[in-house]
Parts: C-alpha cells; sequence; structure tokens
C-alpha cells in the first residue's frame, strides 16, 4: 500500500495549475457555507455575531477571502514536491503568513486560525492524489500532520492553554487521528439527512451537531471549561432526540440550546471548523467544482435574535 500511495503522490502534478485553484476555491466556498449555515448554535451567522464579540459575517466571509490564496499556495507546494518533511515545512510556512493575513484582514480578530490548519492539511493532501476518497484525503493529511514541524518562537494559544489544562489534543490531535469526528460523524451525518429528504441546511446543521455531541471543543473548553462542553454536548443531543433540525421539537431545542450558549457565552468554533472540512470533502467526493449550493435559506430570510 506505502508504494502505491507513492506512486499516485508522483503522479499527481499532472492536475496542473486549475487544480490548485480549485482546491482553494472549494475551501473558500466551505468556509462561508460554514458561517452562513443559519441557525447554528452560539456561532457567527446570518442573524448575528452568536457568542463572539469581535466577529460578524462579513468578517467572516473576508477572513476566508483573503485566506483562499495560500490555500491555492499549499496545493501548489504539494503538486511540486514529495510527501514528506520539506512538504511539511513548507505548508507549515504558507500557513503561518495565512494567520498573520487573516489578522490582518479581521483586525486582530481570530477568524479561522484552526480552520487554516484544518483545512490547509486537507488540500496538501488533496493536492498529492488522482482521487477524491475522502477517508484517504483525511488519512494522508493525518500522516503530513504527523511529522515534526520546525519549532517556531509564539505566543501560548487558547489551544495550548486548554489542551495544558484538560488534557484534550484540539485540532492537532483531530488532525493527527486522520480526522475521525468529519469521517466517522461529520460526513456520515450529512449524507443521512440528505437521503432522509432534509433540506440542505437542515442536513448541514445535523452534520455540525452531531460534531458536536462527540467533539471535546477546544474553543468550548477555554471558555467554560468541563461545564460548558457539557452542556454543549447535550443540548446537541438533544436537539438529535427530538427530531433533529426541521422537526418542530428539534427545532424549540435548539433555540434553547442557541440561548444557553449565547448566555454563558459559548462558541463551539472547533465544531464549525470540522463543519467546513466536512463541506470541503463532501465536494471533494462527490466531485464538484463549487460547495453544493444551500437553497433552503436566501440572505432576506429573518430570524430571531441570538
Amino acid at each position: 500500500m506505502p508504494n502505491t500511495i507513492q506512486v499516485l503522490r508522483q503522479v499527481a502534478p499532472v492536475r496542473g495549475v486549475f487544480a490548485t485553484e480549485h482546491l482553494a476555491e472549494l475551501a473558500r466556498q466551505a468556509l462561508i457555507a460554514e458561517a452562513e449555515l443559519t441557525p447554528k448554535p452560539g456561532l457567527v451567522d446570518r442573524r448575528g455575531a452568536g457568542a463572539h464579540s469581535d466577529l460578524s459575517l462579513d468578517i467572516m466571509r473576508r477572513s476566508a477571502s483573503e485566506i483562499a490564496p495560500y490555500f491555492a499556495a499549499m496545493a501548489a507546494a504539494a503538486q511540486s514536491m514529495p510527501f514528506g518533511q520539506r512538504l511539511r515545512t513548507e505548508v507549515a510556512a504558507i500557513g503561518r503568513a495565512a494567520e498573520s493575513t487573516m489578522l490582518q484582514a479581521t483586525g486582530g480578530s481570530n477568524s479561522h486560525k484552526g480552520a487554516i490548519w484544518i483545512l490547509g492539511l486537507l488540500v496538501t493532501a488533496a493536492g498529492q492524489r488522482i482521487d477524491s476518497n475522502p477517508t484517504a484525503i483525511a488519512q494522508d493529511a493525518g500522516s503530513l500532520a504527523c511529522l515534526p514541524g520546525r519549532a517556531q518562537p509564539q505566543l501560548v494559544s487558547h489551544g495550548d492553554m486548554v489542551r495544558a489544562r484538560y488534557g484534550v489534543t484540539g485540532a492537532r490531535g483531530e488532525a493527527l487521528s486522520g480526522f475521525p469526528h468529519v469521517i466517522q460523524v461529520g460526513l456520515p451525518a450529512l449524507r443521512a439527512a440528505r437521503n432522509n429528504g432534509c433540506t440542505e441546511t437542515n442536513s448541514r446543521l445535523s452534520a455540525l451537531l452531531n460534531i458536536m455531541v462527540h467533539l471535546e471543543d477546544t474553543c468550548v473548553l477555554y471558555r467554560g471549561g468541563t461545564e460548558a462542553l457539557a452542556v454543549a454536548h447535550k443540548g446537541a443531543s438533544d436537539v438529535l432526540l427530538a427530531g433533529g433540525p426541521g422537526s418542530a421539537a428539534g427545532d424549540q431545542a435548539m433555540m434553547r440550546l442557541d440561548h444557553e450558549l449565547f448566555i454563558r457565552n459559548i462558541s463551539p468554533g472547533g465544531s464549525a471548523d470540522l463543519l467546513a472540512a466536512t463541506l470541503f470533502l463532501d465536494a471533494m467526493e462527490q466531485g464538484l467544482y463549487a460547495v453544493q449550493e444551500d437553497n433552503s435559506l436566501s440572505e432576506e430570510d429573518t430570524y430571531g435574535a441570538n
């Protein structure tokens, strides 16, 4: 199997420049689709900023567009060098540059730091394959993440503090494990909801809620500790047990969860990043040139405040 993978990586560059721009555009669209999905509990959406005081839908859209060229650069690096330490180092440098651009574009707000790491790895892995199998892409991304990164002086992040206090692995651990919450949770939930006739909006909300039920979300832990994580887990589970998004009882449970997260100042940002990864791999799997359009909602739709 390793020899077969290596052959695929050697011939992948024939996909050329179009593929790099395609992958970057899919990543950008996945981030915007996640941000626009409404109503999401505690998160930025079309209604407002959720539990955030420094973000908005406009900022999220702008951030996604500003970092898209860096995804293209990662894909291009993947197509110009073999899988290994050199590629890992190059992609990490591109990722740091993307973070700097993100902070400039948002006035210092962390809109997509976790997503840059997660989608950056997936875009890089996809850039080296001639197939679009989500599991294979995630496994390759995980293998890349396992390679040691070059030591860089940096400030201690929120994720670092949460890992030290609670012993959870966060986005890094998700990548090292081959993105289990995307492959084993998000994608199956998205497919199942669609197959059951749910709207695209409710299918994506179902994927998000299923991820929330299982994920030790470092964003939630940082803001409210284990009590907040228990609230997020139970609240998301309650929505699904009540019938899920789109059902009367499920929508009422969603409103209760949204209110609870809002008053506690809790945002499941890690789950949101993994939903974006889910939408990216879903588009790859279907061979789409764009993330599937969500015609369930329009910009003019109105919703209750958080």
